[in-house]
């Protein structure tokens, strides 16, 4: 299916919810309104209940439990909640597709947003960008299951969702992958530019006239990330390492190449991740 077509489909594209909109306007802001922001979250009960909900979870392991957004995002901070909130609305659009496993793919998104951030810090990469970006960089995996169940459906079967050649994969049956298609749901919900460059060029992000650093911060984070869903240990670390793009970004391989890394979360119960 041509991407054009597949993105036509009816439910393959979901408007933004009016808070989810609002939220995207406080993106390019220089200076947020902390307590605009929260009310804007409380306005949505459904949305604040999931944001809590994960908040909470096990997955953050807050030293106390927090009952609000204003109280989520002073513990959490606004870069966080924000795009948790985000997360939950997607999340909540895409509630269930075909045979995808839901619980591993959000805990896949968030541990690619948590190393996104990681890894942007030291290199003086904008965190914010980097963190909403890794959680929401394979969402066209779902808008394409979606749009086209059962090609996907087959391509689940002999390269799992997961894989670390499923960007090929993609790219060899349709003419495009995910990321492709991940970028056009940004820009339907008006994301700013440079994060929808850097979730489209994220298999190849210097292969492209926009040159976005955080394209190629995503690329290591969601490698590392699947690297952990796929029990990858240390010879298998090094050996799919991008080396190239961590190079060009100035990233030391040490900080995600070891087995035991900050950033990664390793908690038995898929249920504890679930957004939705």
């Amino acid at each position: 299916m041509q991407i054009e077509k597949l993105l036509k489909q009816p439910n393959a594209l979901p408007s933004a919810p009016k808070v989810v909109r609002k939220l995207i306007e406080t993106f390019e802001q220089e200076e947020v309104d902390i307590l605009q922001a929260a009310i804007f979250i409380e306005s949505d009960p459904v949305l604040t209940a999931k944001l809590l909900k994960l908040a909470n979870s096990a997955f953050f392991g807050l030293h106390r439990s927090v009952t609000t957004a204003r109280d989520a995002i002073s513990v959490m901070g606004l870069i966080k909640v924000r795009a948790l909130v985000v997360g939950a609305a997607l999340s909540d659009c895409f509630h269930m597709v075909g045979s995808v496993n839901l619980n591993q793919f959000w805990r896949y998104s968030l541990n690619s947003a948590n190393l996104s951030r990681y890894l942007a810090l030291p290199i003086r990469i904008d965190e914010n960008t980097a963190f909403t970006a890794g959680l929401i960089h394979g969402i066209g995996e779902l808008v394409m299951h979606v749009g086209m169940p059962e090609a996907m459906i087959d391509l689940d079967r002999s390269v799992p969702m997961l894989d670390l050649k499923r960007a090929t994969a993609e790219r060899g049956l349709f003419g495009y992958s995910y990321a492709n298609v991940g970028a056009a749901l940004a820009r339907e919900w008006n994301f700013p530019k440079k994060m929808i460059n850097a979730i489209e060029h994220q298999n190849a992000p210097f292969d492209n006239d926009v040159y976005e650093p955080i394209a190629g911060v995503i690329h290591i984070a969601s490698w590392r990330a699947r690297a952990e869903e796929l029990e990858f240990r240390s010879d298998n670390l090094i050996n799919t390492y991008p080396d190239p793009i961590g190079l060009v970004l100035g990233i030391d391989p040490d900080t995600v190449v070891g087995e035991e890394i900050p950033a990664l979360t390793r908690i038995g119960s898929e249920s504890e991740h679930e957004t939705a």
